[in-house]
């Protein structure tokens, strides 16, 4: 799951593979992508729903999820359990 969020972060913030290509589960977020911003995350949240076929709530947002790489990946990981994806 971490290379698919690698590869999603890649593509919705238009990210260099130089700064792609070093990123792991612990590999930070949020305050260390300058193109990560308030938009982005709106463009993520509704890129992950189709995606992946559930829906993020607004009380599930928060910084901790997207503290890290692998934080965003586990998120992904209990929602296709909880919808059974």
């Amino acid at each position: 799951m971490v290379d698919r969020v690698v590869q999603i972060l890649s593509a919705i913030l238009q990210l260099d593979e130089s700064v792609t290509a070093g990123m792991t589960e612990s590999s930070p977020i949020l305050g260390s992508i300058p193109e990560f911003d308030s938009i982005a995350v709106v463009i993520l949240i509704a890129a992950l729903e189709d995606q992946f076929g559930f829906a993020v709530d607004d009380d599930e947002i928060s910084a901790e999820l997207f503290d890290t790489v692998g934080s965003l990946s586990r998120f992904i990981e209990r929602k296709l359990q909880l919808s059974g994806c």
